[in-house]
């Protein structure tokens, strides 16, 4: 927590900012993680904070595509040659649709490019800032611009800031293969760690999660077993997890079904011109082509595969079919933990007999035993069911996209030779962990779907929608649904659930301190110490809340375990607004400025459009000033 002038600020941009710029306030580290040093040992008290790199690992399509290929589009005055920006161009994507698709779409089967072009994901740190620069479209497609800034303007060096962009359209099999990313990650630790004498400091935003989980479980099969703590002890000084998916996300399964954007990083403006261009068939196909789509799956925190790392120095061949094991726990609980069923779908009659498939044979049958001849029957599926492939092998049958994503699911991920990621999270093995993420925002964690009558790809249709909200579950209808709901809910893409599994990271007692984020003079802190904490069950604040101020609540070791120091931050509605004027934008869908909260109509000599008369609303200037 930053203490200014005699009160308090938590807000989620200035708590992120001290440590974005560590370089600078390597005090703050100590009063953020509520402790004197100690929980990273001595190593901590020698650190020299100066030395340390940030390195940023983005979201899913959180990095720009350029075109590696010439590729004549016809009936278009626009053509794509070698590094034209792919993701994204919206000129493009509005005057060439076809050929657009054709950098984008890769094969669903050997992830391969379209013959006529293929786009790679660019480099730098402009590869992540905007995905679309210009004056209009710069801003509504802004990831990293405003961090980027924040820290040039505290006086971060150029050279202790690094992006690691990747093809967010591979799965992490197909990133190492085709990129070699993983190899050329680790050279980044190892160059930023010569350039500036320090290790570094990793930002993974949403997918950038499962992609350094990945590195993580990667580095053990390249570097020898007795040197693989030290080299991260080495290299990496602290891991920022910042809104992971960390059992995998809902949004995913509907992704598959009916093709939505899946929280891409675009403005209204530009979803709208995505929807009326693309139809949802469209859009499903060119999900469903990325093997990425199924890195987010839903899964089940009680069910584990055999461990890849001691098989390999065990002599075992990776090749082998890799079982599931699961715990009583799945059997027992319902909705392998999650507040409901992730899919309930209806599907037509049966004419034929399944084959043999250990995971969803059973469940199939059972289904299927009390099914009317000719008339449809409702199956349902839980985060296990899908994540094992039980839920695609049921609608093999009736959707060609079904028989694909079985398909990338086993080769992909079930049978990955360097790591399932669709099984539980272990703590990283790194000295500073903290967990980042919001909370208490109308989350979706389950469908009901049918089929729509339309031919394929359009043949599913989004019948009602389960939601999480504030310790309920609510029908699109907002009709209450029975389940198992948390506390609180997730941060509109990613459920609770999946986001707090990181507090199982938190030792058996942790302390708790809960503080508004907007400015306040300090009688609002709530304070828990020696909170015990029951492995596997969630911490749950005997605190209050006033329904009309936002609240940023830590959780932190109370008992520092030397080198493993673990931290977790939630905020309550934390939705990303802008921090500088240049972020303002005008909404032309609505005929006002976006970010209404945020954001007003303040018209000033010299602008030329509209997006430039949007400007912070000077309660918030005066707000930031203080700090720049």
């Amino acid at each position: 927590m930053m203490i200014r002038g005699g009160k308090y600020e938590s807000s989620l941009v200035f708590n992120f900012l001290i440590f974005l710029i560590i370089t600078k306030c390597s005090s703050a580290v100590n009063t953020a993680t509520g402790g004197n040093g100690s929980g990273g040992g001595d190593r901590d008290d020698d650190m020299d904070y100066s030395k340390l790199s940030g390195i940023i690992i983005p979201g899913f399509a959180s990095t720009q595509l350029r075109a590696w290929s010439i590729l004549d589009c016809p009936y278009s005055p626009l053509d794509f040659n070698p590094l034209d920006l792919v993701w994204l161009d919206t000129t493009k994507l509005l005057s060439a649709l076809n050929c657009w698709l054709k950098c984008m779409l890769l094969d669903p089967i050997t992830q391969k490019d379209h013959p006529e072009c293929k786009s790679r994901a660019d480099d730098g740190l402009s590869a992540i800032t905007e995905l679309d620069p210009g004056y209009i479209t710069g801003p509504l497609s802004s990831v990293w611009k405003e961090w980027i800034k924040w820290c040039i303007q505290f006086g971060i060096e150029a050279n202790a800031i690094i992006a690691a962009p990747y093809d967010w359209r591979l799965s992490p099999l197909m990133l190492e293969e085709r990129d070699l990313y993983f190899h050329r990650l680790k050279l980044t630790f190892e160059t930023a760690l010569k350039l500036r004498g320090g290790p570094s400091v990793v930002f993974a935003h949403s997918l950038g999660n499962n992609v350094f989980r990945y590195f993580l479980e990667w580095l053990k099969l390249e570097v020898a077993p007795k040197y693989y703590t030290q080299w991260l002890d080495e290299h990496i000084y602290a891991y920022f997890a910042v809104g992971a998916p960390f059992l995998g996300a809902p949004e995913t399964v509907k992704a598959s079904l009916a093709g939505v954007t899946f929280g891409l990083p675009i403005s209204e403006v530009l979803f709208l011109a995505w929807h009326y261009l693309l139809s949802e068939g469209t859009a499903r196909l060119m999900f469903n082509s990325f093997g990425s789509s199924l890195w987010m799956t839903p899964f089940s925190s009680y069910c584990r595969q055999d461990n890849t790392y001691s098989k390999h120095f065990s002599g075992a061949t990776s090749k082998s079919h890799q079982e599931y094991h699961c715990s009583e726990d799945e059997r027992r609980s319902n909705y392998s933990g999650w507040p409901t069923n992730i899919i309930n779908i209806q599907i037509p009659s049966m004419h034929r007999t399944y084959d043999a498939y250990p995971a969803g044979l059973e469940l199939i049958e059972t289904n299927l035993s009390s099914m009317e001849c000719g008339l449809p029957t409702q199956l349902s599926f839980s985060a296990h069911e899908i994540s094992d492939g039980t839920f695609f092998k049921a609608l093999e049958e009736f959707d060609s996209d079904s028989k694909r994503l079985l398909h990338q699911l086993q080769k992909s991920y079930l049978n990955d030779p360097v790591l399932n990621p669709l099984t539980p999270w272990e703590r990283p093995p790194i000295r500073n962990v903290f967990c980042i993420y919001g909370i208490d925002l109308k989350t979706e964690v389950g469908y009901y779907v049918a089929p729509s009558g339309k031919p394929y790809p359009e043949n599913w249709l989004i019948t009602d929608i389960i939601y999480e909200s504030e310790g309920f579950l609510l029908s699109r209808a907002g009709n209450l649904v029975e389940g198992n709901p948390g506390v609180t809910s997730g941060d509109e893409t990613v459920p609770y659930h999946s986001l707090s599994w990181c507090k199982n990271w938190l030792g058996q007692k942790v302390n708790i301190t809960r503080a508004p984020q907007s400015e306040h003079d300090g009688s609002d802190v709530q304070e828990e110490l020696n909170v015990q904490h029951h492995q596997g069950e969630d911490i749950i604040p005997n605190m209050t809340k006033s329904p009309k101020i936002k609240y940023i609540t830590y959780y932190e070791d109370s008992e520092s375990i030397p080198g493993a120091r673990t931290a977790v931050w939630e905020l309550d509605k934390a939705k990303r607004g802008p921090l500088r004027d240049e972020a303002c934008y005008w909404d032309y869908g609505k005929a006002r400025c976006g970010w209404p909260d945020h954001c007003e109509y303040r018209y000033k000599f010299g602008d030329v459009h509209l997006g430039q008369s949007c400007r912070l609303k000077n309660s918030l200037v005066d707000t930031l000033a203080d700090y720049v």
